[in-house]
């Protein structure tokens, strides 16, 4: 006797997935980004809380914020390993956010640093992050005191999609969109980075902190052992 399939089959799971238009935001997105970019202090009261740390992080892939949009810094195919230095602090609490964390990395071929506000109280906003890149400088010492301008900025939100902007160049298929209507936004992001740069130490921090990260494959020397004489 045949088996007759059943009226309603069990309905299918739904994916959603959000694409963000990081190239040309709407101008909703455009004032929602500048609003919370106005809302990050220029001169913060910190409290006594900190950290400061340094070390190696193996990438098998490009983090997903910087795979967003064509301007993304190109990655190699192969696994890349980065030297970071990470810093930390906590604002007063009567302050909107309350932390800053800035990043610094550096794997031989891109240096990126990124900062981060987390919002104390989330309702709408939950976090404001920027980055900058770049692959043609020296040394970190350079990079840190360049004030390189800030090409993304990405705002986390609370119920709702995120909302990011990137600078986005050209490809094989067409020219770079024009993006002059958003170079406000770009340069109150990199107004932003440069202020935190000096507030957090970052020019004096971070070369002092990468020299103290061993060499790829070093091992520490072991200690020699101690004589028959040096025991008694």
């Amino acid at each position: 006797m045949s088996q007759q399939a059943p009226e309603n089959p069990a309905p299918q799971p739904q994916v959603k997935v959000n694409l963000l238009n990081v190239c040309t935001p709407s101008a909703e997105e455009q004032k929602e980004i500048a609003s919370a970019l106005a809302r990050i202090p220029k001169q913060p009261l910190f409290s006594d809380d900190f950290e400061v740390s340094h070390g190696r992080s193996t990438l098998a892939e490009a983090p997903n914020f910087l795979q967003s949009g064509q301007g993304a810094t190109r990655m190699s195919d192969d696994s890349s390993v980065a030297n970071y230095v990470r810093i930390r602090r906590e604002f007063a609490v009567q302050a909107l956010f309350s932390s800053v964390q800035y990043s610094f990395s550096n794997d031989g071929q891109n240096m990126v640093e990124t900062l981060v506000l987390h919002v104390r109280d989330p309702k709408d906003l939950i976090m404001v992050s920027m980055e900058d890149s770049a692959s043609a400088i020296s040394s970190a010492e350079n990079m840190v005191t360049a004030n390189t301008p800030a090409s993304r900025v990405r705002l986390e939100r609370f119920g709702k999609s995120s909302i990011a902007l990137a600078r986005c160049a050209g490809s094989e298929n067409g020219a770079a969109p024009d993006q002059s209507a958003y170079e406000p936004l770009f340069r109150s992001a990199s107004e932003v980075l440069a202020n935190y740069r000096s507030l957090l130490g970052v020019r004096r921090t971070v070369p002092a902190e990468l020299a103290q990260i061993p060499a790829a494959g070093s091992k520490a020397k072991p200690k020699s052992a101690k004589t028959t004489e040096e025991k008694k």
